[in-house]
């Protein structure tokens, strides 16, 4: 059982910066992939970015160039720093990790005021 513990979420202006975390309970040296979706009120939740085990990197589009993920093995931790922050981007950002099967943290709300 993987448990992912996010936290960095807050309220932030336009243009301002969030780094966002999570904590894996586990290696995540191992697991396939983690990253982050995003889910806004009345909206599907969406994939916004991505990392896999070799270190390739994916990213909606409205994320690139913006946002920024990565990872440190060490600490088991994969971050999201996302910049150029706009209203568009509030929403709950979760973590969630490939290790064989899916697992989700509870979750982060990031609210950007305009």
């Amino acid at each position: 059982q993987v448990q992912l513990v996010e936290s960095g979420g807050g309220l932030v202006q336009a243009g301002g910066s969030l780094r966002l975390s999570c904590a894996a309970s586990g290696s995540i040296f191992s697991f396939n992939a983690m990253g982050w979706y995003r889910q806004a009120p009345e909206k599907q939740r969406e994939l916004v970015a991505a990392i896999r085990s070799d270190g390739s990197t994916n990213y909606e589009d409205s994320a690139k160039g913006r946002f920024t993920i990565s990872r440190d093995n060490a600490k088991n931790t994969v971050y999201l720093q996302m910049n150029n922050l706009r209203p568009e981007d509030t929403a709950v950002y979760y973590c969630f990790a490939n290790a064989g099967m899916g697992y989700w943290g509870k979750g982060t709300l990031v609210t950007v005021s305009s």
